[in-house]
């Protein structure tokens, strides 16, 4: 009789504790569901890029280069549903932009665009990563997209400054001193 009485207690124990456990498990998935909620309120509020435009005749100097095109496109779409959508939203730019230094059009594939671009492409692997944290850090966020915002500024004011020197005139005798600069030119000499 006693070993019933002290198996019912023991029993009896045990349904208390595991409820109290599961009371806990709901009340911590109810915190995280709350803090996922206020997360994807903060970020959909502040993920706002955008993307400059340029005059015309620097346009005309970009229009051949599909990459440039469509990371702005993506960058430019924002999510909606969930915070899983800001996640892939963050991958897909992670992977346009990297795009972006394979294809550089020769009239601006220049040191200044291709560090900017690199500038960017960390800029925007550093949003990707935080992005797909367990825990995402929000602040860091926040700070992110200004950032992105400004890279994104800069080497647009780069397209307009290469955009700008191209229209200056060469001087009389210009070209024939550029061609003589040029060292794949040069006669090779016998040398013993």
């Amino acid at each position: 009789m006693k070993k019933e009485l002290i198996g019912l207690v023991a029993l009896l124990i045990l349904t208390i504790g595991c409820k109290n456990d599961d009371n806990q498990r709901a009340i911590e998935q109810e915190k995280d569901i709350k803090k996922k909620e206020l997360v994807f309120e903060n970020i959909n509020k502040d993920w706002n890029f955008n993307v400059p435009t340029l005059n015309p005749q620097t346009q005309v100097l970009l229009n051949n280069w599909v990459e440039w095109r469509l990371f702005k496109e993506d960058i430019n779409r924002k999510p909606k549903s969930s915070i899983g959508a800001f996640q892939q939203k963050s991958k897909s730019l992670s992977k346009k932009v990297t795009d972006l230094s394979l294809a550089i059009p020769p009239p601006i594939a220049t040191t200044a665009v291709k560090s900017r671009i690199s500038v960017l492409t960390t800029q925007i692997k550093m949003l990707e990563l935080y992005m797909n944290l367990q825990q995402i850090p929000y602040e860091k966020v926040k700070l992110l997209v200004p950032e992105i915002n400004l890279g994104i500024a800069s080497l647009n004011a780069q397209f307009e400054e290469i955009n700008r020197k191209q229209q200056i005139p060469l001087e009389k005798g210009e070209s024939d001193m550029i061609r003589m600069l040029d060292t794949a030119r040069a006669i090779p000499g016998d040398r013993k």
